[in-house]
């Protein structure tokens, strides 16, 4: 994406602004639109983060701290599900590195990379604030508590099928 594609809609844009209104300052406003920004475009390629950076007033570096501070923003392009495995104490414990193995070897990819068709990106995350339902494993934002390797083979399975809808998170 060049910086002259990257560009919200006049929706989108008006939204913002009644965002901003709602904070002190338009710097409060910065996770929501980073958000609204992945919603829209996929990812957050760095003429988006230049544009929201010009939009609220702020430095680009100061946009920069955020998105690479939090594991929810992405800064390439994912597959159509993005399964983020948590591998935090509770999950670790609870066999998440084997599963993260397990999901990478299925899917014949390393962690952080995507499948040759697009659909699956894997990615490890520090924590998904769900420890009591360690290992899991967040597919497009959806929690799957528990995972096992067979529950993520059938999960797996009914994703290249079609078979099973999942909400958020992923391509644009």
């Amino acid at each position: 994406m060049s910086s002259e594609t990257v560009r919200f809609s006049d929706e989108r844009l008006a939204e913002i602004d009644k965002l901003v209104k709602r904070y002190p300052s338009a710097q409060s406003a910065l996770m929501p639109v980073l958000h609204m920004a992945q919603e829209d475009f996929g990812y957050l390629s760095m003429d988006t983060q230049k544009m929201i950076a010009e939009l609220l007033g702020l430095r680009l570096m100061q946009v920069r701290e955020v998105v690479t501070f939090y594991t929810m923003f992405r800064e390439q392009p994912c597959g159509s599900y993005l399964l983020e495995v948590c591998t935090n104490a509770g999950c670790m414990l609870n066999g998440a590195y084997e599963l993260a193995e397990h999901m990478c070897n299925t899917l014949g990819i390393k962690m952080g990379e995507t499948t040759e068709d697009g659909l699956f990106t894997i990615a490890e995350v520090e924590c998904a604030g769900a420890c009591g339902g360690a290992p899991v494993v967040q597919v497009n934002n959806v929690y799957h508590e528990h995972a096992t390797p067979e529950s993520m083979d059938a999960l797996i399975t009914k994703l290249r099928t079609g078979q099973e809808a999942v909400s958020e998170g992923g391509a644009a």
